[in-house]
């Protein structure tokens, strides 16, 4: 017997298309700030939506001035 439960065998898909599904289907958006297809006040408005849902990065903290 070759069924297989869904999920389970057959292929499987890209993460953009995971990403694109989860848009259309569920409302949901996940995007990388080093998105080439942005341009730079798109990566910005990317990040600092970022800090204000889940706090900073811990790569992207800055050394204090002064």
């Amino acid at each position: 017997m070759r069924w297989h439960p869904r999920g389970y065998g057959g292929t499987r898909r890209d993460p953009e298309q995971v990403k694109q599904d989860g848009w259309h289907d569920q409302g949901l958006l996940a995007v990388s700030v080093d998105d080439p297809r942005l341009t730079w006040p798109e990566r910005e408005l990317v990040r600092q939506l970022g800090d204000k849902l889940y706090g900073r990065r811990a790569e992207s903290r800055e050394a204090a001035n002064g």
